[in-house]
Parts: C-alpha cells; sequence; structure tokens
C-alpha cells in the first residue's frame, strides 16, 4: 500500500539529517548518483505539469490559476526522510526542487482547498479550511495479495509466472471503469517493483466524494476473507451480478484454464489441489476427488484433465448445489485484490508515474491496458541501462530530448498520445463548457431574467 501519512508526520522528522552525507547505494541498478542525472536528463517535468494542472494553466479565461499549487507533493529523501505537503506554483519550480533534493521516490497527493505548503497559518488563524477538495481515483494492486495462490514467487519477487494475475486485474478493472461507471481517462503504471496503480482522471472522478469512493471500490470487493490459508470469493444470488459474470466470462476462466493452472501447476502438486479441493462445501464430494487423484498418481491425467474431471463431478446433475463451487474456485484464484483503503479515501498518497524504485532501480513506466499480457516487468529499463544508453549514443541533433535516445522513450511517447492529449482535449471542452455556461448565467442576471 502506498503512503497515507498523517499531518503530523512532517513535524516528526528533521529533514536537515542527510544533508551532507555521500550518496548511498541502494542497489546495482540504484544510487543517487544515477539518480541526480535521471532526474537532471530524463524525468518528463513538463508532462507531469500538464497532467496535474488538468488544463489550468492560465491560457483560458476559465482557468483556476491557483489549482496547480494546491496540489501535494511527497519527497522520500535519503535514509527515508520524507517531505510531505511539498507544493509548486509552475513545472519550473516542480522541477527545479526536484533536481535539488533528488527524492528516491514522489508520492503525489490531492488537490486541498488551500496551498499545503501554508496551512499551518490557515490552522493558527483559526480558519481550519485545509481540506482535499479533488483527488484522481486511485488503485494500488500488490502482487503480495496473491501470495497465497501463487508458487513461482513470493513477497515483492515478481516473474512472467504470476505477472498475468496483475494483467487479469488490469483488463478487469479497466473494463468495468470504462463500460459501467463511464470513465474514460485511465492510467495504469508499474510500481516499479511488485505491482501496479490506476489512475482515474476524469473530472467527475477527481471530485467524487469519499463516500462515492467507498462504493465504487466496493463494486470490486468479492472476497469473504481467508480460510485454509487461501482467500475465498463470496459469490451471492442464484446468478452472478452481470459484472462478475462479464469478468469470469471474458477473463478470469480463461486465464484460469490456460495459464494459472500450468504456470502454477495448481493440479500436479497435492498441497495445491487439496486447497482447490476445499473450497468445495460438500466435502465428502472434495474426500471422493482427492481419493480418486491419490490413487492414480501415476496415471498421465494432465493437470487441465483434472480441472475437467472437477468440472464435470461439480456441474453434473448429481451435485446441483455445487455447480457455483467452480465459479468461485476460479474467482478466488484469479479475481483482483485491491487495497480497498488506498481506493475509498481522497487523502491517500501514490506514487508518481516515471519515478524510480529504490529496490530494483526499475523505472515506474504507463501499461497499455490493451496489451498488458505482453508486458514483462523483469524487462523495464533501469537507471543503469538508460545512463549506458545516454553514455552510448552521445550527442544527437535529431532529438529534442535526451529521453528519445534511451528505452524510455516508448513509455514517454504512449503516456502523451495515449492519455495525456485525450485528456487535455477532455479537459479544454469541459473547461469551455463550464465558461459558457457561466457567461450565459450572468448575461441573464444582467439582464435581470
Amino acid at each position: 500500500m502506498e503512503g497515507n501519512f498523517n499531518e503530523k508526520d512532517d513535524m516528526k522528522i528533521d529533514v536537515h539529517s542527510p544533508g551532507n552525507q555521500q550518496p548511498k547505494k541502494v542497489s546495482h541498478e540504484f544510487s543517487f548518483d544515477y539518480l541526480k542525472v535521471y532526474y537532471g536528463k530524463l524525468f518528463p517535468y513538463s508532462d507531469i505539469f500538464r497532467w496535474m494542472s488538468y488544463g489550468n494553466d492560465g491560457k483560458h479565461p476559465a482557468c483556476d490559476e491557483s489549482y496547480f499549487s494546491r496540489r501535494e507533493f511527497s519527497f522520500t529523501l535519503e535514509n527515508d526522510v520524507y517531505l510531505r505537503f511539498q507544493s509548486f506554483k509552475s513545472a519550473t519550480d516542480l522541477e527545479n526542487s526536484i533536481k535539488e533534493k533528488c527524492p528516491s521516490k514522489i508520492d503525489i497527493g490531492p488537490v486541498y482547498s488551500v496551498d499545503p505548503s501554508k496551512r499551518h497559518a490557515y490552522v493558527q488563524a483559526g480558519n481550519n479550511v485545509f481540506t482535499p477538495v479533488e483527488r484522481e481515483l486511485v488503485f494500488d494492486i500488490d502482487i503480495t495479495e496473491y501470495d497465497d495462490i501463487r508458487y513461482c514467487c513470493s513477497g515483492s519477487d515478481i516473474c512472467l509466472n504470476c505477472w498475468p494475475l496483475m494483467a487479469i486485474a488490469i483488463k478487469v478493472i479497466d473494463t468495468a471503469l470504462r463500460d459501467d461507471f463511464g470513465f474514460n481517462h485511465i492510467l495504469w503504471v508499474y510500481s516499479g517493483r511488485r505491482g501496479v496503480h490506476c489512475w482515474v482522471c476524469d473530472g467527475r472522478a477527481r471530485r467524487l466524494s469519499n463516500e462515492a469512493r467507498s462504493s465504487i471500490t466496493d463494486y470490486f470487493h468479492v472476497y469473504k476473507g481467508s480460510e485454509n490459508g487461501l482467500k475465498k470469493a463470496s459469490l451471492t444470488g442464484l446468478a452472478l451480478h452481470p459484472f462478475l459474470a462479464r469478468a469470469y466470462t471474458d477473463v478470469l476462466l480463461d486465464y484460469f484454464e490456460r495459464t494459472l493452472i500450468h504456470n502454477q501447476k495448481l493440479f500436479s502438486v497435492e498441497d495445491r489441489y487439496e486447497k482447490i479441493l476445499d473450497i468445495i462445501p460438500d466435502k465428502s464430494v472434495a474426500s471422493e476427488i482427492h481419493e480418486k487423484w491419490q490413487g492414480n498418481k501415476r496415471s498421465s491425467t494432465s493437470e487441465e484433465g483434472r480441472w475437467d474431471q472437477l468440472k464435470s463431478m461439480l456441474q453434473s446433475g448429481k451435485h446441483k448445489g455445487l455447480r457455483r463451487s467452480v465459479e468461485e474456485i476460479v474467482f478466488s484464484y484469479t479475481f483482483p485484490r485491491i487495497d480497498m483503503e488506498v481506493s475509498k479515501h481522497m487523502n491517500h498518497l501514490l506514487k508518481a508515474p516515471f519515478c524510480v524504485h529504490p529496490k530494483t532501480g526499475r523505472v515506474c513506466v504507463p501499461i497499455d491496458p490493451k496489451h498488458c499480457d505482453d508486458f514483462d516487468p523483469t524487462s523495464i529499463p533501469t537507471l543503469s541501462l538508460l545512463l549506458e544508453e545516454l553514455n552510448a549514443g552521445g550527442v544527437q541533433m535529431d532529438v529534442e530530448n535526451d529521453w528519445e535516445r534511451t528505452s524510455l522513450d516508448q513509455s514517454i511517447r504512449f503516456f502523451r498520445s495515449s492519455f495525456l492529449q485525450p485528456l487535455m482535449k477532455s479537459c479544454k471542452e469541459e473547461m469551455e463548457s463550464s465558461y459558457s455556461a457561466r457567461v450565459q448565467q450572468s448575461n441573464k442576471t444582467s439582464l435581470g431574467w
């Protein structure tokens, strides 16, 4: 889960403590020396500013020129020193501060009612108006939440065998956000180590109340807790909710049968298929299947064959009350496991795209949800690779930006063309519509209508 710090956190830390220490190397892919070069040549400041401004850039009469300066940024410096409630007036202001402080992590918080860096003045004056007023609807999905059903890795490790669990989450949530809630401007980002983040940036999403955020988050909640070390899905009612039925038919079942059964060897290792059989509420049926598989240890029955046997028995007319068990098994092993609290409240912080994870040195790059199956978290550009590419490229007169000479080029171009440009167009249209409505209302008022 990303940071949800209390306001008091910024007062507990000596922000000057790491001042004159030498940069320390955290991993073979990361050092603060590398990071300084990255922030100096590659970090897309202007793009982050355009995104966080949402068209409030002073170029339109309906602009809120204080909008960007009311956005909270949080920096994590060397030795885990946190700087909360940072705010900036411009892209240049943001860029200069990042280059100066060289944070190992940048978190983005909400837009507040007042400049967060001046919050104490409002509190001391007895005018306690410091409150979040806008924030993207965000989702945080961590691969460690799947440790009970993945056997290739554990903890913070991730590989191509368990990445499909993240691809499933992206496909299911992205489709629901677009088709069921009508959102359009959605950004998926690799966390740099063990998960993915989702930013829903439509104006309507940014202005959701905490109660509305909770309702949307609950829409994606199907787990009823853990039993025998496995999170179990709670599928109530005679038929699946249309959202769940679509996810099951279009995504979950196919991934489970074609990918996870094989990747995680779910039916070839006894303690693994025993966990699956534990989901069946009729223990006599589960025991019958277990004995059958135990008695055929030397048989050539494939994992897919055992799954077919299990489905056939549970869906037969003999066991009508167990049909739902097939769906519960698939949901328990595939359905997205989001950090509920991150999505429910405006004041949660979430790591900025294009940060660098200090444990891996990997850049937090955007993910195309249409091609998330092809995303390889093990081949994401690292700081050391990017610096090698910069050094190898030399001076090139035909490029406008240094990042065009590196493997970061494709990620920044995708961010601009597929996410930022459509978002900016929508923001402009919304701003012009709002301005037009205000002008019309003003004219009516002046005419006494």
